[in-house]
């Protein structure tokens, strides 16, 4: 079975050895689903996010003009399977061309398609076994013995003032 999804912030994790990778945290079926993605890629999703357009159009941008000059547009995304730790995403779309309607589906990195997803505002999917496998109670997330009384992503945050 297959649940929409929403972006509930990107920001940097923070374990026990302290800050590290950029990560996107989705919320479906009422699990959290962290994803830990690129530098570049984090930043590209929180531009989206917070809908400011960079100086020069970034590689999602680009992808999405491209698209629909074709006359194409992106239906959705889907983060349908992981294995040994690695996501695995599609991305469906559709072209309409002399009349007729032609669909493709293309395998992407889901951190590509969780970009493009929300700069085209298109459904973001994910699979009950993915959330069964990486999806996390909501109080997991939540800091538990916090002595410093840090945001869960400090406060030099380079991703935003609100992770989530």
């Amino acid at each position: 079975m297959e649940h929409e999804a929403t972006v509930e912030g990107v920001g940097i994790g923070v374990s026990e050895e302290g800050p590290g990778a950029p990560v996107v945290i989705l919320e479906a079926r009422e699990r959290l689903i962290p994803i830990f993605i690129s530098t570049d890629q984090a930043q590209s999703m929180q531009l989206a996010i917070k809908g400011e357009p960079f100086e020069r159009p970034l590689t999602h941008d680009l992808f999405v003009e491209m698209v629909a000059e074709f006359g194409a547009a992106i239906d959705r995304v889907r983060i349908d399977d992981l294995s040994d730790g690695t996501f695995y995403a599609k991305i469906d779309m559709e072209q309409y061309h002399g009349g007729e309607r032609k669909q493709a589906v293309f395998d992407a990195r889901p951190s590509d398609g969780i970009a493009l997803a929300l700069r085209v505002d298109c459904p973001l999917i994910v699979t009950d076994e993915v959330i069964d496998e990486a999806g996390r109670p909501p109080e997991a997330f939540e800091a538990e013995d916090d002595p410093a009384g840090e945001e869960p992503f400090g406060e030099d945050d380079p991703f935003g003032d609100d992770p989530f």
